[in-house]
């Protein structure tokens, strides 16, 4: 996949737990761990603010593009 997720990265420096983070921006953790497993096909602004705003990080700590990776369609759809 060109995108990569590094949600979990940033939970383990912050020492945050999913639970947590999950309950801060208002998603379920079921939708976070997809989130963190990159199994998602999007993921709102909003969701995205309070994810950053909660770990105290910009979105390019979480969300990198892998030059040359090829992106999958593995028919999951987006985050809330």
């Amino acid at each position: 996949m060109a995108i990569l997720i590094h949600l979990d990265v940033m939970l383990a420096r912050r020492k945050v737990k999913s639970k947590e983070l999950a309950a801060y921006v208002g998603i379920t953790e079921q939708n976070l761990s997809l989130l963190k497993s990159g199994k998602v096909k999007g993921i709102r602004f909003g969701t995205l603010e309070k994810i950053c705003e909660k770990l105290e990080c910009q979105p390019g700590d979480i969300i990198v593009y892998v030059p040359g990776g090829e992106a999958e369609d593995d028919g999951e759809g987006g985050l809330a």
